[in-house]
């Protein structure tokens, strides 16, 4: 949800709350690119929420980043007003609450507490692509929650489009006959208002007690400045009205409604929310932890004895240290972490330190690019220079005496005899033409998958599924599956337990002195690849000294890699321009002393850029080194 301007605020207040009967709530779920954003533009279009003037493509996403990326990445709730014929001829005015979500897989979390807050799904499909692995994933959460799924395929007027094959493939799937899938394009417009009409039809109106005490679920949150927490629900049960006295459930803050509203698309003022209305609520409160997702909204005065069931936690897959260059930043980066998990409830975060890099925090995410997507936010909105650490996952060591120390940084992991380490494995779902079977079963095995099965979809596309260490895909796994399959593949995976592994720690030693900033866990098979990789571009990054500079990697008391930066060598026989060799060699013995002496009293100092270089992932490791030597 993006932040409410007051300008933009209406000064029509709307009128009490819309009978149920004549509310329709539904989310629009796909794959990644597949025009989800684009036919929400028609519907506004349609609908007449927003005129000709103000139109601009893809309206609902807000942020500069999801439309410089084209993405997105924050679901947004809309009401658009649509009326349809009764069965004597009038018409009849409908209130359509829509949920535009995203796509990526690291952002199912948004996707999930989204379908919470409907009845019903419009699932959308690429005719020219067909059904894709995030399609599965999105359309299986959508029937754990009992929507009703209205099927579509979209991007009809594309040349290669084919939606008669890709009708038979949805109809196989949701049940069904490929003659009631729809057919429409988003960019033209075409069948859009015929959905509409099916939406109206298919997706059942809210449930809910209207005599009893006020429950409405908390579905999201944003913080604006002027304004305080702005908290995003959807009614249950009961009515709020404006001036009232609420109270959260869990958190048990009271506050007054100062205002209560829909968003259409931008925000409009009403005198109340009833059963089954998706709205905001505006109490003043600047305190951003007294807002949290997934908690009930009741009246003071009628307080409802149950609260609502609420989301399941996230389950961080991605671990990640976010350093502020400068250190004076690091109460605005906890505050800035503060605000940014109101609008991103799967955002997880404890503070930490380091050696090298000083106050931080250890971050969790959803995947790689949530945790490009949080970082960039918070030096967009919040103007902080960060550098984030090479991505970790959580493992579980067991030592020899049965304690078990959960590891979720190197640096933790622990010294003695080690019993065993589990690591956490993904189940995941390939979907790519038959052609790149080979390939896809290659980087699998590569990267220690097990086959678990395969299905053919269709003549030409098969689904694949792999159970694989997470610790194998977060790096650059979709990357290379994408290269392998010239583009055609497409990935989704959920958390599945652990397993134990033939893990090492690699450590890296600086003139025998360990560095724990560097430290990584490995697979036992890539440790020295891992190990020769570091030193390499240590060596690169650690300035020469007047002494000579070891650089190791070791595995316990092994070393297992090695590379030296070269002393500085003054020229001490300058001065030498003739005599006897004895001079020149008592010259040369006598530095040699004092190098001797230098090495052991010496200390490396590794400059700031060379940690950040060689700490930083590698979409972030150039830029965070540019800003360490500005």
């Amino acid at each position: 949800m993006s932040p409410i301007p007051s300008a933009q605020l209406s000064s029509r207040i709307q009128p009490a709350a819309t009978p149920p009967e004549l509310l329709r709530n539904f989310c629009i779920i796909a794959h990644i690119d597949h025009g989800k954003s684009t036919l929400a533009d028609r519907m506004l279009q349609l609908t007449g929420v927003v005129d000709a003037r103000a139109m601009r493509a893809q309206y609902l996403d807000r942020m500069d980043i999801e439309r410089e990326r084209g993405i997105t990445i924050k679901s947004q709730a809309v009401r658009m007003p649509w009326a349809v014929a009764d069965e004597q001829g009038a018409l009849v005015p409908y209130a359509l609450n829509m949920i535009d979500t995203p796509g990526h897989v690291d952002f199912t979390y948004e996707v999930s507490r989204s379908l919470a807050a409907c009845e019903g799904a419009v699932l959308l499909v690429d005719a020219a692509q067909g059904i894709e692995a995030q399609t599965l994933a999105n359309l299986y959460l959508a029937m754990e929650n009992d929507l009703a799924i209205v099927p579509v395929l979209n991007k009809i007027d594309l040349p290669a489009a084919q939606p008669e094959k890709y009708a038979e493939e949805i109809a196989g799937l949701v049940g069904g006959d490929p003659d009631d899938v729809l057919r429409v394009s988003g960019k033209t417009g075409e069948g859009v208002e015929v959905l509409l009409d099916k939406i109206v039809r298919t997706v059942p109106a809210p449930h809910g007690s209207a005599d009893a005490p006020a429950r409405a679920m908390i579905f999201d949150s944003v913080y604006d400045t002027y304004r305080g927490v702005v908290t995003y629900v959807r009614v249950v049960d009961g009515q709020l009205s404006p001036r009232e006295k609420i109270v959260m459930m869990s958190t048990k803050a009271h506050h007054e409604l100062l205002e209560i509203g829909v968003i259409s698309p931008e925000a409009m003022p009403t005198k109340g929310l009833g059963i089954g209305e998706v709205g905001y609520l505006i109490t003043g409160v600047k305190d951003v932890r007294q807002s949290k997702v997934g908690d009930t909204v009741t009246n003071q005065s009628k307080p409802a004895s149950e609260s609502l069931g609420g989301y399941a936690d996230p389950k961080p897959m991605v671990f990640s240290g976010l350093y502020p260059i400068d250190g004076s930043d690091y109460p605005v980066l906890r505050d800035a972490l503060d605000k940014l998990k109101l609008n991103d409830a799967a955002l997880v975060y404890e503070p930490e330190t380091s050696v090298a890099l000083g106050f931080g925090f250890r971050v969790g995410f959803l995947g790689l690019l949530h945790l490009e997507i949080v970082r960039e936010r918070l030096e967009r909105e919040f103007d902080l220079d960060l550098i984030s650490t090479a991505p970790n996952v959580v493992y579980d060591v067991t030592m020899e005496d049965r304690s078990v120390i959960t590891v979720t940084n190197p640096s933790e992991f622990p010294g003695g005899k080690v019993g065993e380490i589990r690591e956490p494995v993904v189940k995941a779902t390939i979907l790519a033409p038959s052609e790149f079977i080979g390939a896809v079963m290659e980087l699998c095995q590569t990267r220690r998958g097990e086959l678990g099965g395969m299905d053919y979809l269709s003549a030409d596309r098969v689904e694949m599924r792999y159970t694989l260490p997470l610790a194998e895909i977060v790096f650059d796994f979709f990357d290379q599956l994408k290269s392998k399959t010239r583009g055609y593949a497409s990935l989704d995976y959920e958390p599945a337990g652990d397993q134990a592994a033939d893990l090492v720690k690699v450590d890296i030693l600086l003139q025998g002195e360990q560095v724990d900033a560097f430290s990584a866990i490995v697979h036992k098979d890539k440790a020295y690849a891992y190990g020769v990789m570091m030193v390499g571009k240590l060596k690169e990054l650690i300035p020469r000294q007047q002494f000579e500079v070891p650089i190791q990697a070791a595995v316990g008391s092994r070393v297992i890699a090695r590379e030296t930066v070269r002393a500085m060598r003054k020229d001490v026989l300058a001065k030498c321009y003739g005599g006897d060799i004895s001079r020149k060699r008592k010259l040369l013995e006598k530095q040699k002393e004092g190098k001797k002496r230098m090495k052991t009293i010496g200390r490396v100092d590794v400059p700031q850029e060379a940690f950040i270089a060689a700490l930083s992932t590698e979409s972030g490791g150039k830029d965070a080194k540019e800003k360490a030597r500005k």
